[in-house]
């Protein structure tokens, strides 16, 4: 979605020549911290669009408005489609592809085979190694025109641990978090958050839905993401490893992983958390003897267990 919205903003502003960050997020409906992020990250892309301050300022498109790309500089150009072309790659939606065609042919014959090999340049593979692909849920796009058009949409959702029950939400959004979808959706309760996956049915409703004039999904969606992770760190763990090996453990644990400084017989101290004991002896276990859990004790009892468990079923 953002590659689609960063092209309509620099159309927009070809359009209009000059425009506040207000103006565009009322045209494009979003919000005023996204219009604003959006158009820094194409000035920091290379196009030149650059705010004016003061009555009758806003941001505007050296060049002044024009409805097509041919204002576009050589590396102007090549900027902007390295900063569009992973999100309209092979893996994308066919409508984002189009809409970089479009865009293509809009630019001037001299720029075009560079501008192609710009977008060509990078690719983003969200697939990590030994993991499986996730293709974009159908859902998705459904709950996409809900957002769009904001309106209503009601669900049947199964949660992790309750019965499936009905829910009449107002959409704000939809979040990719490495291949598992959610939707961010305001509800009688407040904001909330719904996987895709264990949504059994969803129906757009003719009901208008209630956004927030002040709303900002990525925010919104970043102070999710924050919640979710201080649920996931209420149990923290010391452990020793070797030092050549911390920085795998890290790779492996993400942010539940931090260094705490050297143990004094040289192997690196660590910090690893989780919601339990269990959780942590279980990411533990496949390292074998090269990790020591100092404490809490619980940890050690569970790393313990599972090891005696091991033995029993697999020692012959």
């Amino acid at each position: 979605m953002r590659a689609d919205r960063l092209v309509a903003t620099l159309l927009l502003l070809q359009t209009r020549g000059r425009a506040t960050a207000a103006e565009v997020a009322r045209a494009l409906e979003v919000s005023l911290a996204t219009a604003r992020r959006d158009l820094e990250a194409l000035a920091a892309a290379g196009v030149p669009v650059y705010p004016q301050a003061g009555r009758g300022g806003g941001w505007q498109l050296v060049g002044g408005a024009r409805t097509d790309l041919t204002g576009l500089t050589a590396p102007e150009a090549r900027a902007l489609f390295a900063l569009l072309g992973p999100a309209s790659s092979g893996r994308a939606r066919p409508e984002a592809r189009s809409a970089l065609r479009k865009v293509l042919r809009a630019l001037p014959q001299t720029f075009r085979a560079e501008a192609a090999a710009a977008a060509d340049a990078v690719v983003v593979d969200p697939v990590g190694w030994g993991e499986q692909g996730r293709a974009r849920p159908p859902l998705a796009d459904e709950l996409e025109s809900a957002v769009v058009q904001r309106r209503r949409v009601r669900l049947r959702y199964a949660g992790r641990t309750r019965e499936p029950s009905e829910r009449l939400v107002d959409p704000w959004g939809l979040a990719d978090k490495d291949g598992t979808w959610y939707l961010l959706a305001g509800t009688d309760r407040g904001p909330r958050t719904f996987r895709l996956d264990r949504v059994e049915h969803a129906e757009i409703t003719d009901l208008p839905a209630q956004r927030p004039d002040d709303l900002d999904v990525e925010r919104l969606w970043d102070r999710t993401v924050e919640e979710v992770e201080r649920k996931r760190s209420t149990l923290r763990a010391t452990v020793l490893i070797d030092a050549h090996l911390l920085p795998i453990l890290q790779d492996r644990m993400g942010r539940h992983c931090a260094p705490a400084g050297t143990h004094e017989d040289g192997r690196a101290r660590a910090y690893v958390t989780a919601p339990r004991a269990l959780d942590v002896a279980r990411h533990l276990a496949g390292w074998g003897g090269d990790v020591e859990v100092v404490e809490p004790e619980s940890v050690r009892v569970e790393l313990a267990r599972l090891g005696a468990e091991l033995v029993a079923r697999n020692g012959g």
